[in-house]
């Protein structure tokens, strides 16, 4: 709406002849083709220039369209329709020249001309033969174009183009013209990728990210090629569903193998140009001498550090060295200081327990009955050797100061400590040895014996049975269990699986189990039969003159935790005898090494006494004499006579105990000498001597 201007300055009033119209509304529509221009740039959200710039394409794509230039393909009308798929769709529609890069309005407009000039009206007007059906040629063009204007279709076929060249050029076609033969290559390969902006092979001048790219990008290929135009069959033709999904399976198939076989090529056309191109080279070269470059400066700046770390070092040990002389001279020093401290006590502990000897020898030991003054004696050699220092001078001062009642009453008392220690040392030995055999007894517990006990006597019969079978027998377990069931008095019946258990279990223990449960069934025979070992009545001379030492009998339970000792710390073990000897209460070191040799003479008699037992065929008597030297002691005194009737090793074992029952009795330093001869019954005829090494107890 349109107002009158006001009054000017200077003017009159202005005077107003008439009034406007009141304003309405009315509804106008947008039309005209630069409304339609408008409404396009709006929805494609492009602006007036994209458009002049659309505008422009189609306008070049109608020219070129109008420039096109079909080549009349020679061999169109001799074409088989039935063979339609060996056919060149490109040369049928005239675009042979164009091939892939033909768009679709050149297509269409080569279909258009192809068939305004083959169409078989316009032929047969002109007087032109014509094929009845789908049998004329024309059916050709028109398979062409329905494959190449439907998109997949064209790629498929595309995919198989005939005149595409699939070949790779070899190492040795490259070797001097590398970009020649190579760059062809590559650029009609890159039709088939994904992605856009191919990268160039490029020239010698390239750089080091551009080649890299470039070989990255065709070691990564990623084609869109496929090869479902060269189905053999097609699923269209299928009669049925089960058909049909058949024909799917076996064309899957076939084209990830062609696939398959594509990727390859490209990998073998990159790999080739990846070994011939002379960039490879000469980037490798480079790195190799940067690389070499490096490892000079790296080397020259380890060795200035080694330098310098050198003469920090040797710094270093100097001042090391100064600090260590002066320290094992301050060691040196106090080692003197302490070995003298040392010989001062072992003096001083030597002097006191001279004096405690001189002391109970003066008071003649306190008795005068000789068998209490010899168990006097040792008690005082015991207290020589588990007394402390400040004990003995204890002691000492009351033999000295005291009366003969008070001083043997001391003495009782202080021998009485120190058999209550041992015992209480013996106790605990013999609870952590009965706690080692429950444990090993748990760990060996379950292993093939089952259900049933195995007594002592049914251990020795398996051992004996083992040794009487040797391996090789002819169903050896068998032979064993049988063997047990019949001589064993137990009762139990034994399988071959339990015998092998048990067998096994054994040996898991220790090599030397046998012996053990011998000794062991020995004991129960000589309980259950009362042995007794028998002596000549004479009363053997002995001599007192010698030096007298402690010495007390082993008893049973320091022979049983001897050989437990023994077995539990085997030879390897470190400080094996300080072990052995914790492991045996009131027994020291030497001690404990001294019976070993006593029990390994024993068990060697034993031994050669069976060999010789055995070796005889024939009922035998078995003359054993043994002739015993006691320390101090000219010539051989006493004398042990045994006979034995063999049957088989028992009498090996009802010997072996009376050797130990003399021998423990006989003190410290006695020799042995044995010497075995066997006799045929009933007359003497034959007799053979055995020379037995002696049991040296010293």
């Amino acid at each position: 709406m349109l107002l009158l201007p006001s009054a000017t300055d200077g003017q009159g009033t202005a005077i107003t002849h008439a009034l406007t119209s009141a304003s309405t509304l009315c509804q106008v529509e947008p039309v005209g083709r630069w409304f339609e221009a408008f409404v396009k740039r709006r929805n494609r959200n492009a602006s007036a220039s994209f458009q002049e710039l659309e505008d422009k394409k189609e306008l070049s794509e109608e020219s070129e369209d109008e420039e096109l230039q079909l080549e009349e393909f020679p061999m169109l009308k001799t074409l088989d329709p039935k063979d339609w798929k060996n056919q060149d769709h490109y040369a049928v529609l005239g675009l042979g020249h164009v091939r892939y890069k033909a768009t679709q309005r050149q297509i269409k407009a080569a279909h258009k001309a192809m068939v305004l000039k083959h169409h078989p009206d316009k032929r047969k007007a002109a007087g032109e033969p014509i094929k009845e059906g789908d049998n004329d040629y024309f059916t050709c063009i028109t398979k062409a174009y329905e494959m190449l204007s439907d998109p997949v279709k064209r790629r498929a076929f595309n995919s198989v183009d005939p005149t595409f060249d699939n070949s790779v050029p070899s190492k040795s076609e490259a070797k001097d013209n590398f970009f020649e033969v190579f760059s062809p290559v590559f650029e009609r390969n890159s039709r088939w990728s994904n992605k856009k902006n191919v990268p160039k092979l490029g020239d010698m001048n390239s750089s080091f990210e551009d080649v890299d790219a470039f070989y990255s990008f065709w070691y990564n290929f990623d084609s869109w090629r496929e090869f479902s135009y060269l189905d053999e069959e097609e699923k269209e033709k299928a009669e049925c569903r089960d058909e049909r999904r058949w024909i799917e399976k076996q064309n899957r198939a076939t084209r990830a193998q062609r696939k398959k076989e594509e990727m390859n090529r490209i990998r073998t056309l990159v790999d080739n140009a990846y070994s011939c191109d002379p960039r490879i080279k000469k980037f490798k070269e480079e790195e190799k001498a940067k690389k070499e470059a490096e490892k000079k400066a790296k080397a020259e700046a380890k060795r200035k550090e080694q330098e310098a770390k050198e003469k920090q070092r040797q710094a270093e040990l100097e001042a090391a060295r100064l600090a260590k002389e002066k320290e094992e001279e301050e060691v040196r020093q106090q080692a003197l200081l302490a070995k003298k401290e040392k010989d001062i006590q072992k003096k001083a502990i030597k002097k006191e327990r001279q004096k405690l000897r001189n002391s109970c020898k003066t008071w003649n030991h306190f008795s005068d009955n000789e068998a209490e003054r010899v168990k006097m004696m040792e008690e005082v050699e015991k207290l020589c050797d588990r007394l402390e220092l400040a004990s003995l001078q204890c002691l000492n001062e009351t033999l000295t100061s005291s009366t003969k009642e008070v001083g043997k009453a001391a003495l009782e008392k202080q021998i009485e400590e120190i058999n209550e220690q041992i015992r209480k040392e013996k106790e605990e030995a013999e609870a952590r040895m009965r706690q080692a055999s429950k444990n090993a007894e748990k760990s060996t517990g379950g292993s093939g014996n089952g259900s049933k006990n195995w007594s002592e006597d049914d251990l020795q019969l398996l051992i004996k049975a083992v040794n009487l079978f040797p391996a090789g027998t002819n169903s050896r377990w068998e032979v064993i269990a049988n063997y047990m069931n019949i001589h064993s008095s137990s009762g139990v019946k034994r399988t071959a699986k339990d015998v092998i258990g048990k067998a096994k279990s054994l040996q898991k223990l220790d090599p030397h189990q046998k012996d053990d449960i011998n000794k062991k069934a020995f004991d129960k025979f000589k309980k259950e039969h009362g042995v007794v070992p028998q002596a000549d009545n004479a009363t053997p001379s002995e001599r007192f003159e010698g030096p007298c030492t402690d010495f007390t009998p082993w008893t049973t339970e320091e022979q049983k935790l001897l050989e437990q000792a023994l077995k539990t710390y085997p030879v390897n073990t470190p400080e094996r005898w300080e072990k052995i000897a914790e492991a045996v209460p009131g027994r020291t070191k030497k001690d404990c090494m001294k019976r070993y040799k006593v029990v390994v003479s024993v068990y060697k008699f034993r031994y050669h006494l069976f060999v010789c037992v055995c070796d005889v065929t024939t009922t035998v008597v078995v003359r054993v004499s043994i002739t015993r030297k006691l320390s101090g002691a000219p010539g051989w005194r006493s004398r042990l006579s045994v006979r034995l009737q063999p049957g088989h090793d028992l009498a090996v074992r009802e010997f072996e105990p009376r050797i130990r029952f003399w021998a423990d009795g006989s003190g410290p330093g006695a020799c042995f000498r044995f010497c075995v001869s066997l006799s045929l019954c009933p007359s003497p005829v034959h007799a053979l001597s055995l020379s037995v090494p002696k049991i040296n107890k010293r």
